[in-house]
Protein backbone atom coordinates (compact mmCIF):
# COMPACT_ATOMS: atom_id res chain seq x y z
CA UNK A 1 0.00 0.00 0.00
CA UNK A 2 1.89 3.11 -1.13
CA UNK A 3 -0.80 5.01 -3.14
CA UNK A 4 -4.05 5.15 -1.23
CA UNK A 5 -7.43 7.00 -2.70
CA UNK A 6 -10.15 7.83 -0.56
CA UNK A 7 -13.54 8.19 -1.84
CA UNK A 8 -16.78 9.10 -0.14
CA UNK A 9 -19.96 11.13 -0.16
CA UNK A 10 -19.28 14.64 1.91
CA UNK A 11 -19.96 13.73 5.74
CA UNK A 12 -18.62 10.08 5.84
CA UNK A 13 -15.02 11.08 7.24
CA UNK A 14 -12.30 11.19 4.34
CA UNK A 15 -10.37 13.51 5.91
CA UNK A 16 -10.85 12.07 9.30
CA UNK A 17 -9.81 8.01 8.05
CA UNK A 18 -7.42 9.59 5.75
CA UNK A 19 -5.54 11.18 8.66
CA UNK A 20 -6.11 7.69 10.96
CA UNK A 21 -4.27 5.68 8.51
CA UNK A 22 -1.39 8.81 7.68
CA UNK A 23 -0.84 8.25 11.42
CA UNK A 24 -0.41 4.35 11.45
CA UNK A 25 1.33 4.40 7.93
CA UNK A 26 3.00 7.76 7.58
CA UNK A 27 2.68 8.22 3.54
CA UNK A 28 2.55 11.79 2.86
CA UNK A 29 -1.40 12.55 3.31
CA UNK A 30 -3.19 15.46 0.86
CA UNK A 31 -6.29 16.49 1.15
CA UNK A 32 -7.04 17.50 -2.13
CA UNK A 33 -9.95 20.11 -0.95
CA UNK A 34 -6.52 21.88 0.20
CA UNK A 35 -6.04 22.03 -3.24
CA UNK A 36 -8.95 22.75 -5.58
CA UNK A 37 -10.27 25.46 -3.76
CA UNK A 38 -9.03 28.74 -3.81
CA UNK A 39 -10.01 31.65 -1.15
CA UNK A 40 -13.94 32.36 -0.89
CA UNK A 41 -14.67 29.12 -2.43
CA UNK A 42 -13.45 29.73 -5.85
CA UNK A 43 -12.97 26.70 -7.77
CA UNK A 44 -10.12 25.98 -9.79
CA UNK A 45 -10.47 26.06 -13.49
CA UNK A 46 -10.68 21.97 -15.03
CA UNK A 47 -7.62 21.99 -16.84
CA UNK A 48 -5.62 23.66 -13.77
CA UNK A 49 -7.07 21.26 -11.62
CA UNK A 50 -6.60 18.31 -13.95
CA UNK A 51 -2.83 19.31 -14.29
CA UNK A 52 -2.91 19.80 -10.83
CA UNK A 53 -3.60 16.50 -9.72
CA UNK A 54 -1.56 14.79 -12.32
CA UNK A 55 1.04 16.74 -10.07
CA UNK A 56 -0.35 15.34 -6.74
CA UNK A 57 -0.15 12.00 -7.83
CA UNK A 58 3.61 11.76 -9.47
CA UNK A 59 5.16 10.73 -6.27
CA UNK A 60 5.76 7.43 -5.02
CA UNK A 61 3.85 7.39 -1.83
CA UNK A 62 0.44 9.51 -0.58
CA UNK A 63 -2.92 9.09 0.85
CA UNK A 64 -5.42 11.05 -0.89
CA UNK A 65 -8.94 12.22 -0.16
CA UNK A 66 -11.18 13.56 -2.17
CA UNK A 67 -13.69 12.69 -5.10
CA UNK A 68 -13.62 15.41 -7.81
CA UNK A 69 -15.24 13.12 -10.37
CA UNK A 70 -13.21 14.99 -13.01
CA UNK A 71 -9.37 13.99 -12.12
CA UNK A 72 -10.94 10.61 -10.62
CA UNK A 73 -9.53 8.43 -13.55
CA UNK A 74 -5.91 10.33 -13.08
CA UNK A 75 -6.22 9.18 -9.62
CA UNK A 76 -7.59 5.60 -10.15
CA UNK A 77 -4.58 4.83 -12.91
CA UNK A 78 -2.14 5.87 -10.09
CA UNK A 79 -3.43 4.20 -6.69
CA UNK A 80 -2.48 1.15 -5.48
CA UNK A 81 -5.17 0.54 -2.79
CA UNK A 82 -8.92 2.31 -3.37
CA UNK A 83 -10.83 3.23 -0.22
CA UNK A 84 -14.56 4.01 -0.38
CA UNK A 85 -16.32 5.24 2.47
CA UNK A 86 -19.74 4.36 1.46
CA UNK A 87 -21.77 5.61 4.28
CA UNK A 88 -25.73 5.93 4.80
CA UNK A 89 -26.98 9.24 3.43
CA UNK A 90 -28.25 9.88 7.19
CA UNK A 91 -24.79 9.55 8.47
CA UNK A 92 -23.62 11.55 6.12
CA UNK A 93 -25.92 14.59 6.28
CA UNK A 94 -25.91 14.16 10.30
CA UNK A 95 -21.89 14.88 10.23
CA UNK A 96 -22.19 17.33 7.57
CA UNK A 97 -24.78 18.95 9.81
CA UNK A 98 -22.97 18.92 13.11
CA UNK A 99 -19.86 19.66 10.89
CA UNK A 100 -21.48 23.52 10.12
CA UNK A 101 -22.44 24.11 13.10
CA UNK A 102 -19.11 23.29 14.82
CA UNK A 103 -17.00 25.04 12.25
CA UNK A 104 -19.54 28.06 11.02
CA UNK A 105 -17.37 30.61 9.77
CA UNK A 106 -14.28 29.09 10.69
CA UNK A 107 -11.71 27.32 8.29
CA UNK A 108 -11.90 23.64 8.44
CA UNK A 109 -8.40 21.86 9.03
CA UNK A 110 -8.34 20.42 5.81
CA UNK A 111 -9.81 23.22 4.02
CA UNK A 112 -7.28 26.03 2.68
CA UNK A 113 -7.34 29.87 4.19
CA UNK A 114 -10.35 31.74 2.68
CA UNK A 115 -12.62 28.71 2.95
CA UNK A 116 -15.22 29.03 5.76
CA UNK A 117 -17.52 26.95 6.93
CA UNK A 118 -20.88 28.16 5.82
CA UNK A 119 -24.99 26.48 5.10
CA UNK A 120 -24.91 26.00 1.42
CA UNK A 121 -28.62 24.43 0.43
CA UNK A 122 -27.23 23.08 -2.64
CA UNK A 123 -24.19 21.50 -1.39
CA UNK A 124 -26.67 19.39 0.78
CA UNK A 125 -28.63 18.78 -1.73
CA UNK A 126 -25.72 17.21 -3.33
CA UNK A 127 -25.17 15.03 -0.05
CA UNK A 128 -28.72 13.66 0.60
CA UNK A 129 -28.80 12.47 -3.57
CA UNK A 130 -25.04 11.16 -3.55
CA UNK A 131 -25.56 7.68 -2.77
CA UNK A 132 -28.24 7.23 -5.30
CA UNK A 133 -26.55 9.05 -8.26
CA UNK A 134 -22.63 9.13 -7.70
CA UNK A 135 -22.20 5.98 -5.33
CA UNK A 136 -23.62 3.41 -7.87
CA UNK A 137 -20.92 4.67 -10.46
CA UNK A 138 -18.00 4.84 -8.40
CA UNK A 139 -18.51 0.85 -7.41
CA UNK A 140 -19.17 0.35 -10.68
CA UNK A 141 -15.96 1.76 -11.77
CA UNK A 142 -14.66 -0.16 -8.49
CA UNK A 143 -15.28 -3.41 -9.49
CA UNK A 144 -13.26 -2.93 -13.13
CA UNK A 145 -10.31 -2.52 -10.77
CA UNK A 146 -10.77 -5.99 -8.72
CA UNK A 147 -7.99 -7.82 -10.14
CA UNK A 148 -4.82 -5.46 -10.00
CA UNK A 149 -6.03 -3.10 -7.47
CA UNK A 150 -6.88 -3.25 -3.35
CA UNK A 151 -10.46 -2.55 -3.13
CA UNK A 152 -11.87 -1.90 0.19
CA UNK A 153 -15.44 -0.45 0.59
CA UNK A 154 -16.41 0.40 3.90
CA UNK A 155 -20.37 0.77 5.31
CA UNK A 156 -19.83 2.44 8.59
CA UNK A 157 -17.22 3.54 10.84
CA UNK A 158 -16.92 0.24 12.50
CA UNK A 159 -15.89 -1.77 9.45
CA UNK A 160 -13.16 1.25 8.91
CA UNK A 161 -11.96 1.37 12.28
CA UNK A 162 -11.09 -2.88 12.11
CA UNK A 163 -9.22 -1.68 8.56
CA UNK A 164 -7.14 0.42 10.61
CA UNK A 165 -6.96 -1.79 13.76
CA UNK A 166 -4.82 -4.45 11.34
CA UNK A 167 -1.31 -1.20 10.92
Amino acid sequence: MKRVMILGCCGAGKSTFSRKLHAKIGLPLVHLDQHFWNPNWVESKPDEWAAKVSELVKPDQWIMDGNYGGTMEIRYERADTIIFLKYSTFRCLSRVIKRIEKYKGEVRPDMPEGCRERYDLHFLWYVANYNRTRSPKILKRLQEFESHKNIHVFNNDQEADRFLDKF
